[in-house]
């Protein structure tokens, strides 16, 4: 057992081959492969999500992100220069004044008091009126519409926010006729269905719940006939989940806030299944972190909303959950950080090891891995 100052971001570090880094998910959601890793002893199974039905049995819970991706990478030029801009929302401040917090890039080219435009609708102006961070502003959008029809112009104007690791190949043509706008990477059809859950339901998010992908109606169901409880928590999903972590000691490291919204009658669902003696699994790191957050000594929960900063790594007592399903993260990340801290940091470093071995692919559209005891 390491204690907790001893724990260096330099001991989660390790060689990940760009080839297992998934660029697209499997043809069915419920088809990606599931490595299980039993806490206790070690011992690693290789499975289907599918195959999640056999670790658990009827009275258990699942607990599930129901936030929805918003379209929140958009194109702009600015004015004057026409330089191409990419704008990424992150989330509204202020509802009456249209102000937003965004990133932008490349950042050196905008500042205080410049206006972008956007082709595909001219009547929206966005002007900056603050520096948050180097690649971050506070705009402010112009336009006639009310709020209403400006947001869903707004997102009609995004694309998807697939994360920046996701390259895929593309040919001459379409390369060259991207690039002459805005470099990077063309969002496909599927995408906009493929990086949502199923059960999507607050807008609010900039990245998918990963591990929330893998489970399709058809899987839902079966856990529902084999009474097993489904609960949701809406935990929206922040950029700082591909944020890299930039100190060694990670006493000193923070963690990005993200919104959670906990709601009495999961908060009492859950409580119930613990009562009981059945499991709880947590799907996602964004979800084992909202059920820490509220929980309290004994384990229970208490129903919150508000925001989550909690930075969770090896060694940390977990209240709560007593199952995890995941996915494979990147190497150092904050949430393999976490997955470390519930599997235990030499069981899960060499179920990661095993996995590169074995060709599991990494990533949002990757393959899932369940920690149980």
């Amino acid at each position: 057992m390491y204690k907790s100052n001893d724990m260096k971001l330099s001991q989660f570090r390790f060689k990940l081959p760009e080839e297992l880094i998934a660029q697209y998910p499997t043809r069915y959601r419920e088809d990606a492969r599931m490595l299980v890793l039993h806490r206790k002893t070690g011992e690693i199974e290789h499975k289907t999500v599918m195959d999640v039905l056999d670790y658990f049995d009827e009275g258990d819970t699942f607990v599930f992100n129901d936030t929805k991706v918003f379209p929140a990478r958009l194109y702009a030029k600015k004015e004057k220069t026409n330089a191409n801009i990419e704008v990424f929302l992150l989330r509204e401040l202020n509802h009456t004044n249209r102000f937003w917090d965004v990133l932008v890039d490349p950042a050196r080219k905008i500042r205080v008091g410049n206006k972008l435009f956007f082709d595909e609708d001219p009547t929206i102006i966005a002007e900056v009126i603050d520096n948050t961070t180097s690649r971050g502003r506070t705009f402010r959008f112009l336009t006639d519409y009310d709020q209403e029809e400006f947001v869903g112009k707004l997102y009609a104007l995004g694309h998807t926010p697939l994360p920046r690791y996701i390259q895929r190949p593309m040919s001459e043509e379409t390369q060259a006729k991207f690039d002459e706008t805005f470099g990077g990477q063309p969002v496909e059809e599927m995408d906009i269905e493929r990086y949502q859950t199923v059960f999507a339901k607050n807008i609010g998010a900039v990245a998918a719940p990963a591990a929330s992908l893998h489970f399709s109606k058809q899987l839902l169901k079966r856990m529902e006939i084999q009474g097993i409880e489904l609960n949701f928590i809406t935990s929206h999903m922040s950029l700082g989940n591909f944020k890299a972590i930039d100190v060694e000691d990670l006493t000193k490291s923070k963690s990005d806030s993200e919104q959670i919204a906990i709601n009495q009658h999961t908060v009492d669902a859950i409580n119930s299944t613990l009562d009981k003696g059945h499991h709880v699994c947590a799907v996602g790191t964004e979800i084992m972190r909202a059920i820490e957050h509220v929980a309290g000594t004994n384990g229970r929960l208490k129903a919150y909303e508000g925001w989550t900063n909690k930075f969770i790594y090896p060694p940390y007592r977990f209240g709560s959950a007593d199952a995890f399903f995941v996915n494979f993260y990147m190497p150092q990340s904050a949430q393999m950080l976490m997955v470390a801290a519930f599997g235990g940091f030499e069981e899960v470093m060499n179920a990661y090891q095993t996995a590169i071995r074995e060709g599991y692919r990494f990533g949002d559209y990757g393959d899932a891995m369940l920690i149980v005891d």
